[in-house]
């Protein structure tokens, strides 16, 4: 059997982490709040159980922003790069470009939600 485990962090390397096992809802997602999230049109994603992840680099655990009812924006305190979502549920989504190698073929996004208008684009 494979064992997947995925490795990244932040810019500034201060919030480091270690996803284990295989990801879920690898897609990309372009509504308002991701777009401000993370400063582009669409942002991609990949879900990881809580426990699945651990957070490994000097900074510890990202610091938050609550978003929403259900789920928290993580970034480095430090860099300010965006991390993920944190959610109240037992899921983590963590942004795919901060994975240090994220061409394995389970990363590659599935889906897409809120699709761009064409006065986006």
């Amino acid at each position: 059997m494979t064992e997947y485990e995925y490795q990244g962090g932040c810019l500034c390397g201060n919030i480091r982490f270690i996803a284990k096992g295989l990801p879920n809802n690898p897609h990309t997602c372009s509504c308002t709040m991701c777009q401000k999230h993370s400063g582009a049109l669409t942002l991609c994603w990949v879900e990881f159980p809580k426990d699945s992840v651990q957070w490994v680099g000097k900074g510890g655990v990202p610091s938050l922003y609550r978003s929403s009812d259900y789920s928290s924006r993580a970034f480095c305190s430090h860099c300010g790069s965006s991390l993920g979502a944190i959610d109240e549920g037992p899921t983590i989504g963590l942004i795919l470009g901060n994975f240090d190698h994220h061409e394995s073929k389970e990363l590659i996004p599935m889906s897409h939600s809120y699709p761009l208008s064409p006065t986006e684009i």
